[in-house]
C-alpha cells in the first residue's frame, strides 16, 4: 500500500506565495485604492523632482496643473487630446472584449490620416469643399476599416496570430505615409502642412477648431457604450470573448463576429485619423498619431473595457503627459524627465490594478514550524 503523505509533508510542499483571483472588489474600495496609488505616485514624483531641481514640490504640482489647464487655450488642447485618445480607446475596445488583441490601432489611424491627406492634396481645389468633406469622411473611415479587416480575415480563416499581424500593419502604414510625404513635399521637411492641404477642413464651431472633434468623439462614446451593452452584436462580442466554443454551441458565427468587430474597430481608428488631419492639425507626418494607438490599450484595459470609465482614465493619462511636460519646461529639465515622471505614475496605476484583481497569500510561519 502506498503511504499517504502526512500534513507536515503537504505543508512543506506548499509554495511560499500563492496568487489567487479576487472576487469583485466593492466600487468604493476600488476607487479609494486607485486614488491612494495616484497620490503616492505624485508624492514620489514630487520628491524626485525636489532631489533633482531643489525646488519646492508644491511648485512642481502647480506646474502639473498649469501645463494642463493653466489657460483657456491649454485647457482646450487638453480636452482635444483627451477626445483623440478616447477615440482610439473606443476603437480597440470591441476587439479586446472579444479577446482579439488589436495592437494595430496606430496603423489603422495612420491609414485614415494618409487617405484624408492624399485626397485633400489631390482633390483640393478641384472639387467644391462641400463635396470634398463627405468624400474625406467616407474614404478615411473606409481606409481604417480595411486596415482592420485584413488581419481579421486572416485570423478568422487561417487562425493567424492577430497580435503580430496587427503590429506589423503599423509599420506598413508608417511607410505609406513616409512615401506620401516625399511625393507631396519636395522640400524634405517630412511634413505636409496646411499650405498644401488647404481644402476640406472641418468648420470651426463658435470660433474653436477643436470643438467639433470633441463633440463627435463624446457622441461616439455614448453610441459605443449602447452598442456594447444593449445590442445583439455587443452580446455576441462578449460571448465570443468568454468562449468561442460556447459561442459556436449557441449558434453564433464566430468568423463573422471577428470580421465585423474588426471592421468597426478599424473604422473608428480611421475616424480618428480624419479628425487629426481635417479637424485639427491640417497636416500630416508619420508621427501624427503620437503613440495613441498603444496608449489606448492601457486606457481600455484599466477601464475594464467600459467606454464611460474611459473618459476619466483618458483625462488622467493626458493630464499626466501634459503636466509632466510642463514640469520639464518650467524647471529646465531634459525632456526625458517628463517621461520618467509619467512612467512612475503609470507604474503605480497599473500596479494597483493588479492588487485589485489578485490576492497574494504568504505561507504562515506557524505552518512552516509544523512542517518541520
Amino acid at each position: 500500500m502506498s503511504k499517504q503523505p502526512n500534513n507536515s509533508t503537504a505543508r512543506e510542499r506548499e509554495p511560499l506565495v500563492v496568487l489567487s483571483k479576487r472576487d469583485t472588489v466593492p466600487l468604493g474600495r476600488a476607487i479609494l485604492v486607485r486614488a491612494a496609488a495616484i497620490a503616492i505616485a505624485v508624492i514620489i514624483c514630487g520628491l524626485l523632482t525636489l532631489l533633482v531641481t531643489k525646488n519646492n514640490p508644491v511648485k512642481v504640482f502647480a506646474a502639473f496643473f498649469y501645463g494642463t489647464f493653466g489657460t483657456s487655450q491649454l485647457a482646450w488642447v487638453t480636452i482635444h487630446n483627451v477626445a483623440l485618445l478616447l477615440c482610439v480607446s473606443l476603437a480597440v475596445t470591441p476587439a479586446f472584449r472579444m479577446r482579439f488583441w488589436n495592437i494595430g490601432a496606430e496603423g489603422q489611424a495612420l491609414a485614415g490620416c494618409f487617405t484624408c491627406a492624399a485626397l485633400m492634396f489631390y482633390l483640393g481645389g478641384k472639387i467644391p469643399d462641400a463635396l470634398l468633406v463627405p468624400v474625406l469622411v467616407i474614404s478615411s473611415i473606409a481606409a481604417g476599416a480595411v486596415w482592420g479587416l485584413i488581419p481579421a480575415v486572416f485570423k478568422a480563416v487561417w487562425n493567424t496570430n492577430e497580435t503580430l499581424f496587427t503590429l506589423m500593419m503599423n509599420y506598413i502604414a508608417i511607410q505609406m505615409v513616409e512615401f506620401f510625404l516625399k511625393v507631396a513635399d519636395k522640400s524634405g521637411s517630412n511634413t505636409v502642412g496646411p499650405d498644401l492641404l488647404s481644402h476640406g477642413w472641418f468648420p470651426e464651431l463658435f470660433g474653436n477648431k477643436y470643438l467639433l472633434n470633441i463633440i463627435i468623439v463624446f457622441v461616439l462614446t455614448a453610441l459605443i457604450y449602447v452598442y456594447l451593452y444593449y445590442t445583439k452584436h455587443g452580446y455576441e462580442i462578449s460571448v465570443v470573448g468568454e468562449s468561442e466554443n460556447t459561442a459556436r454551441y449557441i449558434g453564433i458565427n464566430v468568423k463573422n463576429v471577428i470580421i465585423r468587430t474588426m471592421i468597426l474597430s478599424g473604422a473608428i481608428c480611421g475616424l480618428c485619423g480624419l479628425l487629426l488631419v481635417a479637424g485639427s492639425s491640417h497636416s500630416i507626418d508619420s508621427n501624427l498619431v503620437k503613440g495613441r494607438g498603444f496608449t489606448a490599450i492601457m486606457v481600455s484595459w484599466i477601464s475594464k473595457f467600459n467606454p464611460i470609465i474611459m473618459v476619466p482614465v483618458s483625462l488622467l493619462i493626458v493630464f499626466l503627459e501634459r503636466g509632466a511636460g510642463q514640469v520639464t519646461v518650467s524647471f529646465g529639465l531634459n525632456s526625458s524627465f517628463s517621461e520618467i515622471l509619467t512612467g512612475i505614475i503609470l507604474f503605480f496605476i497599473i500596479g494597483c490594478e493588479f492588487f485589485l484583481n489578485y490576492r497574494l497569500r504568504f505561507r504562515s510561519r506557524e505552518g512552516k514550524k509544523e512542517g518541520k
